[in-house]
């Protein structure tokens, strides 16, 4: 049963900065279903809520089933920081990213911690 969940999750998702979204909609990934209300992205800018990020996290990670990887730039990862950190889910896939203003900082992403704790790093 597991790999049948596992073939229909064919789509990333972001949730970032609108360079980072931008720059991922032009390579192909956008997705919008018929009605026009579901999207497999979310552009954040300093307005947007911790609530709403929290929410598309939410989404993304546990109500969508066609999700198989979701980007999220590591200083917006960093604003809902404890709801990244107990996600342990191998899908989809979490892979925290780096953005134009904000560069990658291997000490804060959940991921590479959990591998380091895992080999005894």
């Amino acid at each position: 049963m597991a790999a049948v969940a596992q073939k229909d999750r064919n789509l990333l998702a972001v949730i970032g900065d609108e360079d980072s979204v931008t720059g991922l909609l032009l390579a192909g990934i956008g997705n919008v279903d018929k009605e026009g209300t579901r999207r497999n992205f979310l552009v954040v800018d300093n307005k947007t809520e911790q609530s709403r990020i929290e929410e598309a996290f939410q989404e993304f990670t546990t109500e969508r089933k066609d999700i198989a990887i979701l980007l999220i730039n590591q200083h917006v990862a960093d604003r809902i920081r404890p709801t990244v950190d107990k996600y342990e889910q191998a899908f989809p896939a979490l892979l925290e990213i780096p953005s134009k203003d904000h560069p990658y900082d291997p000490s804060k992403d959940s991921v590479l911690k959990r591998v380091q704790k895992l080999f005894g790093d």
